[in-house]
């Protein structure tokens, strides 16, 4: 029954279904793999984040249930208090090594790092240059800021000095870009958004949540693809895609990085990261500088998976990352695309409006390095024969 206050609420949900834009919501009932149980299926797993295949290793695993053993489960409190374990400290130092950074902090996710950095750093009469594909949560961060905020061009570097030349008188000035973007798959031209930077003075932030242990060298992201150390300020990254855990992280400069500890609301008001979450992240940084065969592995599954479609007629974007959207136009036929896949046994979701734009609704696929070949050939073959089934490409 639908109360009179709530019956708005109510009509939005009617038209989202009539538009095929309500979301349809999964649920695993497996630990996260390169395949997952639903509704009592094994299926083929293209959707998730976890490029390396870590969120069901077993070194995570153990080493997430011997730090239990050690030191509980709950942190009790937020950083400043009494959250801050060694493991906390422990966890930053080696994401700074890793990073080849000065400094680093951790949060609770990449959000809330977002959330915590720009309006730390920026505020009212302060300007803001923000990539027009920019994740959702620079988007909220910048707002809550209440500096004001100039999108660009996505990935115009042409673009970005026109608005900064044309803009008006304000304080400090920062430029936020992601680093892959995660619908598209796409690289931002850091190491030319950066020497714009320094032309004009201002801050540089990167959020590199797709590219954390999947670009750069062995994974360490988007400024060590460019070799861009100490030139980027600030780089975001998240704890919870490739590591396959929990958390995000902010690395770069120390001055910033100790203000973040200073006035970084999230930092301040939320409690750490819980005890195995921090061990489980160790444990990734661990691997992922012992040895590049998990990323070497990721990407030649991409590069396969990729060809593979090409080949077939699919039309897959501008991706040169992992990420392989595969583009289809209306919301009404991506969502049918994807349940025909979940019929044939691949879960692959439908990704339309608001989270790309509207007519560039799309199969977002997500390789991973838990994926065999075996798998790769079995989904091209359920991704041909369905594509053929609905016209999508030639039979």
């Amino acid at each position: 029954m639908t109360d009179a206050t709530t019956k708005w609420i109510a009509d939005e949900l009617a038209a989202l279904q009539e538009q095929g834009l309500l979301a349809n919501i999964r649920i695993i009932e497996s630990p996260m793999d390169g395949r997952v149980v639903i509704d009592g299926r094994e299926m083929l797993n293209f959707c998730a984040n976890n490029y390396l295949g870590l969120a069901n290793h077993p070194r995570i695993r153990a080493a997430a249930k011997a730090a239990i053993d050690a030191r509980g489960v709950g942190p009790g409190a937020v950083r400043t208090i009494a959250g801050t374990m060694d493991l906390h400290v422990e966890l930053e130092r080696k994401l700074a090594e890793f990073k080849r950074a000065a400094d680093c902090i951790t949060f609770q996710s990449g959000f809330t790092a977002n959330l915590a950095t720009i309006p730390a750093l920026m505020g009212k009469g302060d300007l803001i240059f923000s990539d027009e594909l920019n994740h959702a949560s620079i988007i909220d961060s910048c707002r809550l800021s209440r500096a004001q905020t100039v999108r660009y061009t996505h990935a115009d570097v042409d673009d970005l000095r026109r608005q900064i030349a044309a803009a008006p008188a304000y304080g400090r000035g920062l430029i936020v870009t992601d680093g892959v973007f995660s619908m598209d798959g796409d690289l931002a031209p850091l190491d030319a958004i950066c020497d714009v930077a320094e032309e004009y003075g201002l801050l540089l932030m990167v959020d590199d949540a797709h590219g954390e242990g999947v670009v750069g060298e062995g994974g360490r992201g988007i400024v060590d693809h460019f070799g861009l150390h100490g030139r980027v300020q600030i780089e975001v990254g998240t704890l919870s895609k490739a590591f396959g855990v929990v958390g995000g992280l902010v690395a770069g400069d120390r001055t910033i990085v100790e203000w973040l500890r200073q006035r970084g609301r999230p930092f301040l008001f939320s409690s750490a990261m819980t005890v195995p979450d921090v061990a489980a992240c160790m444990e990734a940084v661990e691997m992922l500088t012992e040895s590049t065969e998990l990323v070497d592995r990721l990407w030649s599954n991409a590069a396969i998976f990729r060809a593979g479609m090409e080949a077939a007629g699919f039309d897959t974007g501008h991706s040169v990352t992992p990420i392989v959207p595969v583009m289809l136009g209306e919301a009404e036929l991506a969502q049918r695309f994807s349940r025909r896949l979940f019929d044939e046994g691949v879960f692959a979701m439908a990704i339309a409006y608001p989270t790309v734009p509207m007519g560039k609704a799309r199969i977002r696929v997500m390789n991973s390095a838990a994926h065999s070949a075996g798998d790769l050939e079995e989904a091209l073959a359920v991704f041909e024969r369905v594509g053929k089934e609905m016209g999508v490409i030639e039979g």
